[in-house]
């Protein structure tokens, strides 16, 4: 606070803190602040009911229970192996969620750290990283995916999400080594190298900050296609062993048309609970990016 010429106290603005900005731009964005409270409640459900689930009970096979509907003590009936949909739903859920999140902060720390020290250093250093990057995107990685998890023994969770991790770093290292070839040519960067600023405080202490946005955007964007991704493969017989749950595996029963018609109890709770995870993370995400992006403007 300080006077003006007639001695009144002039308030001073200060530019609000990165939380509050983030609260702001919820506050502003009504669908947003929804999808935020729906995200927490669906997952803080999703995780806590798997606490008191025990996985090997729900996947023991009951010939007995074979397709059972909904009702009679069975909240979402069961499969073609008398298995109780219900608790597969949760578990797979978790299981999803869990992967997809791993391969996400994985994946990001591997391609934005690459991106950046590529992008920064350029010459050499770059060259190298950008062939290993061509040289990737340009292999039938779904396919590789595919023999992997088929020759792997003793195929698990911990094995699917190194595999996928393995390959899907690359287009972030490739979108983040761009973003710091223009970033590097900026004021501030000349100037902290002039003061003798070390190259790693400068890459992730100072360059790495202001590409928040970009970063936000990513995770996000990229949580949701993991997600995806392994609901896909597993939907497709190469995810998950069939003794771990999964939203892709209840979702592929669907392929089977009596199952489609008449047994929707199955696979429409997975169906409508991928399309609700998917829609609230993207705009919780985009909610993220615009509190980025003003925090961003006021410096």
């Amino acid at each position: 606070m300080s006077k003006t010429e007639n001695n009144q106290p002039e308030v001073v603005s200060i530019p609000p803190t990165g939380l509050k900005m983030i609260a702001r731009e919820f506050k502003k964005d009504k669908l947003a602040m929804a999808s935020l409270i729906l995200l927490v409640v669906l997952l803080v459900g999703i995780f806590v009911s798997a606490l008191f689930m025990d996985q090997a009970s729900i996947m023991k096979v009951s010939i007995l229970d074979k397709y059972n509907a909904p009702g009679d003590g069975w909240i979402l009936g069961a499969d073609e192996g008398g298995r109780d949909v219900f608790g597969q739903l949760i578990i797979g859920a978790r299981n999803s969620i869990t992967i997809g999140f791993l391969i996400t902060i994985l994946t990001s720390i591997i391609g934005v750290g690459l991106g950046i020290i590529a992008g920064y250093y350029g010459g050499f250093i770059d060259g190298v990283i950008m062939r290993i990057v061509d040289f990737i995107m340009i292999l039938p990685i779904m396919m590789i995916i595919i023999v992997f998890v088929t020759i792997i023994p003793n195929y698990n969770v911990l094995s699917f999400v190194m595999i996928m991790s393995l390959f899907y770093w690359v287009a972030k290292a490739r979108l983040f080594r761009g973003k710091t070839l223009s970033e590097v040519r900026r004021d501030y960067i000349s100037a902290s190298k002039t003061l003798g600023t070390s190259d790693f405080k400068i890459m992730f202490g100072e360059l790495m900050p202001n590409l928040s946005s970009l970063i936000i955007t990513n995770l996000t964007m990229n949580f949701a296609g993991n997600i995806g991704i392994e609901t896909t493969l597993s939907y497709l017989g190469f995810g998950l062993p069939q003794s771990t749950p999964s939203l892709g595996t209840l979702i592929g029963y669907a392929a089977s048309g009596d199952v489609l018609a008449n047994k929707t109890w199955i696979w429409v709770p997975a169906s409508i609970l991928i399309l609700v995870l998917m829609l609230s993370i993207n705009y919780v995400g985009q909610a993220f990016k615009r509190s980025a992006d003003a925090r961003q403007r006021l410096g």
